[in-house]
C-alpha cells in the first residue's frame, strides 16, 4: 500500500518525482486492476499531467473517487445504467476542494448501485473470493491494492468504515457536514456523510484534514492513551465469535498500554434509533430517487426497488417520529460521550464474507451514521484465515481530531501487540 504522508514528504524533499509515483502505480494498475476492478475509469497519463502543475498539501497526490460523487472531467454514473455516460458540467464540492489541495485524480471508483445495497464488480485485494465491501467499494480496495494512496467514499450507513475493515485501511467518517456533500448523488440527505480511505490513520488524518481544511493531522506527535469505551453488545449488532475474541484482545492490549478502559452500554433508545436509522433512509431515498423511479424503474435492481417502494409507502408522521428519536438519541449520545474520549466497537460483524453477491452487514455502523458521530476504522487486526478484522473508534459530533488521535494510539497499541505475539 502507499502512505499518503510518505508520499508528500518524499515529492516535497525531492527524493520523489511525479514520474517514478506515477510509473510505479501505472505498473501495479496493469498488474492487479484486470482482478480487483476497482475502476470504472482509470487514466493515469491525465492524472501524472496535472499532478506536474499542482500545488498545496497534496499536491501531486494520486487519489481515487467514488462514482456518487461528480467530477466535471470524466462521467459520473451512480452505479446506475440509468446514469451511463453522464457527464457533470462541474466536480462535486470535495472534489473541486482535493484539486485546490493539489490532489490529481486518478479515476472514478467503483460503487454499489446509488450507493445502496447492490454490489458492483470489486474483489477483495487480500482474498479475490471475498467482498471488498460496499458501498465504497472501489475506494476502499483501490487503497488496500496499492492504486491510490488516497480516496473519496461515502457513508449512509456503512460505506466507509466497512469496506476499510474488510480491507484492512484506515477509513474516516467525519462529522456529518464537515465534509461537504455538494454534487454527490444524494440517497439520505440526512445521512449521507463524504468520507476519506488512506493506508493508516495518520495518512487518513493528513489527507481528511486537508480537504476540510482543518488540523486533523495526528502524525508528528506521541499519541497518549485515551478513554476508551468499549461498548456492549447490543441486541441490533452482534459480532461472530473470532471478532468478539479480537475486540476482548483489543480491550486487554489498551488497558495494558495505559488507556482508561470503561465499559459502556447504550440506553434503550438507541434501540429506537437502530430502527429509525431505516426509516429516515428509506423515507428520504424514496424521495430523492424519485426521478429514476419515474423515469426508469425497470432499471433499478429488485432490491434497491422493494426499498424504495417500502420508503414511498411510509407517512410523512412516522419519518417526523423517527427524527425525533434520531434527536433524543443524540441527547443520549452526548451524555455518553462526555465520559470517555471514543466508544470502541466492532466495525463489522467479522471479517469480509466470501462472495461478492453481498457487501456486507452495517449493523455496526448506522447507529453512529445517524448520531452525526466522528467514526474511524483502525486496521491491524488479522482473522485466522488472514483476512483483515476492523474495530472503529467514534467519538462526540465535532470532535474529530480527537477521534483520530485516539484511533492513531490504538492502532500503534495493536502493531506493538501483534508484534509482541508474532515475536513469541
Amino acid at each position: 500500500m502507499l502512505s499518503a504522508l510518505d508520499i508528500a514528504r518524499r515529492l516535497d524533499a525531492g527524493t520523489l518525482s511525479i514520474d517514478a509515483l506515477y510509473d510505479e502505480i501505472a505498473a501495479t494498475i496493469a498488474s492487479r486492476e484486470p482482478e480487483i476492478r476497482a475502476f470504472v475509469s482509470v487514466d493515469v497519463e491525465a492524472a501524472r499531467a496535472a499532478a506536474r502543475s499542482t500545488y498545496g498539501p497534496l499536491a501531486g497526490m494520486p487519489m481515487g473517487v467514488k462514482d456518487n460523487i461528480e467530477t466535471g472531467d470524466r462521467a459520473t454514473a451512480y452505479g446506475s445504467p440509468i446514469h451511463d455516460g453522464y457527464r457533470p458540467a462541474v466536480d462535486a464540492a470535495v472534489v473541486a476542494l482535493a484539486r485546490r489541495a493539489g490532489a490529481a485524480i486518478l479515476g472514478k471508483t467503483v460503487t454499489t448501485e446509488f450507493a445502496f445495497f447492490s454490489p458492483g464488480p470489486t474483489r477483495n485485494p487480500h482474498d479475490l473470493e471475498h467482498t471488498p465491501g460496499g458501498s465504497s467499494s472501489g475506494s476502499a480496495a483501490g487503497v488496500a491494492a496499492g492504486f491510490f494512496p488516497l480516496a473519496l467514499g461515502t457513508q449512509t450507513g456503512g460505506s466507509v468504515v466497512r469496506p476499510a475493515a474488510f480491507c484492512g485501511i484506515a477509513g474516516f467518517k467525519p462529522s456529518f457536514g464537515r465534509l461537504p456533500a455538494v454534487g454527490v448523488k444524494i440517497f439520505s440527505w440526512s445521512l449521507d456523510t463524504v468520507g476519506v480511505f488512506a493506508k493508516g490513520i495518520a495518512d487518513v488524518a493528513f489527507g481528511a484534514g486537508a480537504l476540510a481544511d482543518r488540523d486533523w493531522r495526528v502524525d508528528g506527535e506521541v499519541p497518549t492513551p485515551p478513554r476508551l469505551g468499549f461498548v456492549e453488545p447490543q441486541p441490533w449488532a452482534q459480532a461472530d465469535e473470532e471478532m468478539t475474541i479480537a475486540l476482548e484482545r483489543v480491550r486487554i492490549a489498551a488497558e495494558r498500554a495505559g488507556a482508561a478502559v470503561t465499559s459502556i452500554s447504550l440506553p434503550p433508545v438507541f434501540r429506537e434509533a437502530f430502527a429509525a436509522h431505516k426509516t429516515i433512509q428509506d423515507y428520504e431515498a424514496a424521495r430523492a430517487l424519485a426521478a429514476e423511479v419515474d423515469l426508469a424503474p425497470e432499471k433499478l435492481s429488485p432490491v434497491l426497488r422493494e426499498t424504495l417502494e417500502e420508503g414511498a409507502a411510509l407517512s410523512s408522521g412516522a419519518y417526523d417520529d423517527a427524527q425525533r428519536t434520531a434527536d433524543q438519541a443524540r441527547r443520549a449520545f452526548a451524555d455518553i460521550q462526555s465520559k470517555v474520549d471514543v466508544l470502541v466497537t466492532p466495525s463489522a460483524p467479522g471479517m469480509a464474507p466470501i462472495g461478492l453477491a453481498s457487501t456486507g452487514s452495517s449493523v455496526f455502523n448506522r447507529v453512529w451514521t445517524l448520531m452525526g458521530a466522528p467514526a474511524a476504522n483502525v486496521p491491524g487486526l488479522r482473522s485466522a484465515a488472514g483476512l483483515p478484522l476492523g474495530v472503529q473508534t467514534i467519538g462526540a459530533y465535532g470532535d474529530d481530531r480527537k477521534t483520530l488521535k485516539a484511533a492513531h494510539w490504538l492502532e500503534g497499541c495493536l502493531a506493538t501487540a501483534t508484534s509482541g505475539v508474532a515475536a513469541q
